[in-house]
Formats: structure tokens, sequence, C-alpha cells
């Protein structure tokens, strides 16, 4: 008669978890972080736009405004380039006048929100207006800083200037690194803290009316 010889305890356990092992699925590898597309022209991301649920709101990613101009859209191409960067909605508006002044805005058009306004005038783009703290200057600038703060970050490329129209307030003119054309202005209010900033070639960038 044959006999059955008792496996060992610990030999039964192991092979029951290495038949566990065999049958359970393999855990899926970890879900990688949208990325933006090689070579996307667009130089904004779509976020939640806090102010109405359902739509979303162009963000600009910190680092394409530069003293070149916004992204691929240099100063001094044509406005289709600074359609293409932004890669959104930015209007229908026309000079009033051919090669008058005018913006493209973001739409729909919100007053609020400070977000950019691209400025042609010329047929070229020459200029970008910044009013919102979220969006970073080169240089690291932003909507809030005081003056002194300001001033450590472009240490002695200052130039400061009374505001044309606001009493106490201050434009801060400054220069590009580089040595290019470009500038840098920051106006802020009676109390020094920084309210807007805008970039581009001279003279529209020290245009205070912007179009007007």
């Amino acid at each position: 008669m044959l006999r059955l010889t008792a496996l060992p305890a610990i030999a039964v356990l192991s092979l029951a978890l290495a038949a566990c092992q065999r049958d359970a699925p393999s855990a899926a590898p970890p879900t990688a972080a949208p990325a933006l597309p090689a070579g996307s022209a667009s130089v904004v991301l779509d976020q939640p736009d806090a102010h109405a649920t359902g739509t979303r709101a162009p963000q600009v990613v910190d680092g394409v405004v530069t003293f070149e101009g916004f992204g691929p859209a240099r100063f001094g191409t044509d406005q289709e380039q600074v359609r293409i960067a932004w890669g959104h909605d930015l209007g229908d508006a026309q000079p009033s006048e051919p090669g008058g002044c005018y913006y493209l805005s973001p739409q729909p058009p919100r007053t609020d929100d400070g977000t950019p306004g691209f400025m042609i005038e010329g047929d070229r783009f020459a200029r970008i207006d910044v009013g919102n703290p979220g969006y970073t200057a080169p240089g690291g600038g932003k909507v809030g800083m005081s003056r002194a703060e300001i001033e450590q970050l472009y240490a002695d490329r200052v130039e400061a200037a009374p505001h044309k129209y606001v009493e106490g307030a201050q434009t801060l003119r400054v220069t590009d690194p580089e040595g290019g054309a470009s500038v840098l202005v920051f106006e802020t209010d009676a109390e020094g803290r920084v309210t807007a900033w805008r970039i581009g070639v001279p003279p529209q960038v020290d245009y205070v009316e912007r179009c007007g």
C-alpha cells in the first residue's frame, strides 16, 4: 500500500503563496502626468476659471514672457504669430486706421482678472500688458511686489520716475540684461506696490495711455 508523506507546514504555505502570485494580475504602471506636446506652439495651459462654472480660462506658463516676446511670437512679428502662441481666442479687434494701435485680448472679454493684452501697432507685435499676480515677468517681478523687491531683483537696472497720472505712484523701467531694445516697465501705486507691468519695444512700451 502506498503511503503519503506529509509535507512540512512551511512548505505548504510557500506553495500556496507562489500560486497566488501567479494568479494575481500584475500591477498597472504609474500614470505619467500629462505634458505639453513636444514642439507645441501654444504657450498657455487650460485652467479652471474660478469665476464661472463650466468654463476654462487660459493661464500663461511661467517663463514664456521674455524680453524677446511671448514664447515663439517675437516682438516685431505679425499678429498671427501671437494668435498661434496664445492658442486660444484673441478676438477680432482691428485698428481704427491702417497701421494703427490695437490690442488682441483673450475672449470672452474680462476686466477683473488681469489676463495679458497683446499690443499690435504698425501691423507688428509691440508689447504685452499684465495685471495678474499669477504671471511672472522675466527676472521674477510680479504684481503685488514692493518697489524694494523690484530693485533687489533688477539691481542697477531700474530707472524710477513719477507716474504720469497717479499722484505718489511710480513707473520702474528695467532694461534688457542682454542689451536688447526691449524694456520691462512696472507700475506702482502710491504705497509702492506693483499694480501692473508691461514689456515690449519703444516707443510702444512707454505709452502710458496704452493705445489711447
